[in-house]
């Protein structure tokens, strides 16, 4: 194969990729455009209408026909609709495709984020019972100590409450001012409305710590499967100030 039918190929392939990438987007622009051409069309073909009508029919209908002049103009004008027909039928199609696009990516990271969750619990799981619960919140520590040395606080700390102790929440690495009870409570408060409700979506669990809420706390949460716990970490930031470092016993999508 020559150097010119290779990058063909390569360019082909790259083509194919990125269309493939960016579909959704893609198709919701088309979509965009096409409401826009289908809205230019349709007033198009209806100054268009009012001028066939007009020289067809020099005088007003009388009353008694004025349906057979209604069945007589759709005659005259049907025609003049048939390409912002085909531009809304496009539009229509390009914005169908681009939610079905949408909702099966949504589906296959659902069932990912599912897949791995259950594994990392399979895992501690297995940890603990290999080597007990005190060498398994050992290595807890250290992680978390890692991560707080990582990702020192800054200036930028949320204040959530009257509370001076500092916090840091693992799975999002924000840190604020709480309290260990004030934690607690909130962890009560879910399980109970778990209870209750059978879900409870981690916006609320932000919501009850002062916590402002992240693209991903309106679709994860825990539900009456297992019950919320939250599992802590006692650390020190760089400059030595005690922080309660926590993360969540699970999180599903819900």
């Amino acid at each position: 194969m020559s150097s010119l039918g290779a990058s063909l190929l390569k360019f082909k392939g790259n083509a194919k990729h990125l269309l493939r990438s960016n579909s959704p987007s893609i198709l919701t622009a088309l979509g965009v455009s096409g409401t826009l051409s289908t809205a230019y069309l349709a007033g198009k073909a209806s100054y268009k209408a009012a001028e066939v009508i007009r020289r067809a029919h020099r005088t007003f209908p009388a009353p008694g026909e004025r349906k057979q002049r209604a069945k007589e103009n759709v005659q005259l004008t049907w025609t003049l609709y048939i390409p912002a027909a085909v531009s809304g039928g496009l539009t229509i199609a390009c914005i169908i495709a681009a939610n079905r696009i949408g909702s099966k990516r949504t589906a296959a990271l659902a069932a990912a984020y599912s897949l791995s969750e259950t594994a990392l619990v399979e895992y501690r799981e297995k940890v603990i019972e290999k080597f007990g619960e005190r060498k398994e919140q050992a290595v807890r520590d250290e992680l978390a100590q890692d991560k707080v040395a990582g990702n020192p606080p800054n200036r930028e700390v949320i204040i959530s409450g009257s509370s001076d102790v500092l916090c840091y929440e693992l799975l999002t690495g924000r840190y604020f001012r709480c309290d260990m009870e004030t934690l607690r409570k909130a962890a009560n408060d879910i399980n109970g409305k778990i209870l209750r409700e059978r879900y409870v979506l981690l916006s609320e669990f932000y919501y009850l710590v002062g916590l402002p809420y992240t693209t991903h706390s309106s679709v994860l949460g825990w539900d009456s499967d297992r019950l919320m716990e939250l599992q802590f970490s006692t650390v020190l930031s760089e400059d030595n100030v005690p922080c309660i470092a926590f993360e969540y016993n699970y999180t599903k999508t819900l």
